[in-house]
């Protein structure tokens, strides 16, 4: 039986003022639940923390720089809503690398998934709404740069529009993002992807599952990437306290199910990264973005 490659890095998960809103503690819990649920038998697989050389494929060097010497400007920092220690810094590189990791042995397995990852708000030369570098952008450039791929497909459901990604790709269109979002959710002011399906708020489980079904197959079936990268967040479930769409723990499943089948079934490598979750409740919030590692590992 083959097992599904999963990368975990215990710098994931940085430190964080007592009481910031952030939930980071998700990250360390993700990988016990994976661990409990049998998912990764033989441990994780531990990536390198990413250069700063491969991190300005995406991003300009100065904004790279700025954060791993700690000395964001303030505006920038604000933006981010994490303040940049090296411990954040720290955290940046390691699901850029961990991310790219992914996704190389997607390409050999055919799925794999990081326990990090998808931080789609960080823009060419700024961080934004959580994020510090954008790992998918990070990835899709370091590939593409390197020969290993010619084309991408990015197939972003986190409930927040991947204005970073659209940003940071822009100039090539064959890294392609396909971003499905609540409208009226962050940002305001969105960066036009590839295709952006803005969602009405309140939105459930089977009106959801018919906006995949009308794009998903049609992307794959024409753009007919090497390579798909999976932003899994669970923020469009009701509890999410930074959602507006009402998907179920059900929904959620039937997403991820309906997505990674689809490529699967293509022979289409699939990379799941997870995305945004917001939850006091770090334990529900853990076995939601568990449930995109359970439905590859039905397949691999």
């Amino acid at each position: 039986m083959t097992l599904l490659p999963i990368v975990f890095h215990p710098a994931y998960e940085a430190a964080l003022p007592e009481g910031h809103r952030f939930p980071m503690r998700k990250y360390g819990r993700l990988a016990e639940v994976l661990s409990e649920k049998g998912l990764a038998p033989r441990g994780f697989v531990e990536p390198e923390e990413a250069s700063a050389e491969l991190i300005a494929l995406a991003h300009e060097r100065t904004y790279v720089d700025q954060v791993l010497t700690c000395s964001v400007p303030q505006d920038i920092e604000r933006r981010i809503g994490l303040p940049v220690s090296f411990s954040l810094a720290r955290r940046a590189r390691a699901a850029a690398g961990g991310t790219l990791l992914a996704a190389r042995l997607s390409l050999e397995y055919g799925l794999a998934g990081s326990t990090a990852g998808g931080s789609h708000h960080g823009q060419r030369a700024t961080g934004a709404g959580f994020c510090v570098f954008n790992d998918v952008a990070i990835a899709a450039r370091a590939l593409k740069h390197d020969g290993t791929l010619k084309r991408a497909l990015v197939v972003d459901l986190d409930v927040h529009q991947g204005d970073g990604t659209a940003d940071c790709l822009a100039d090539d269109p064959d890294l392609f993002t396909f971003s499905v979002h609540a409208e009226k959710n962050y940002p305001v002011r969105k960066i036009p992807g590839d295709l952006d399906v803005g969602l009405p708020d309140g939105l459930e489980d089977a009106a959801y599952i018919d906006v995949l079904q009308a794009h998903v197959p049609r992307l794959l079936d024409a753009f007919a990437p090497d390579l798909v990268f999976y932003n899994a967040g669970v923020d469009p479930h009701r509890d999410d306290r930074l959602g507006r769409l009402s998907l179920s723990d059900e929904g959620l499943r039937r997403r991820d199910r309906f997505v990674v089948g689809e490529a699967h079934r293509r022979g289409i490598p699939l990379v799941a990264v997870i995305g945004g979750g917001y939850a006091t409740d770090v334990d529900a919030l853990a076995q939601r973005h568990a449930i995109v590692f359970e439905t590859m590992a039905e397949l691999i």
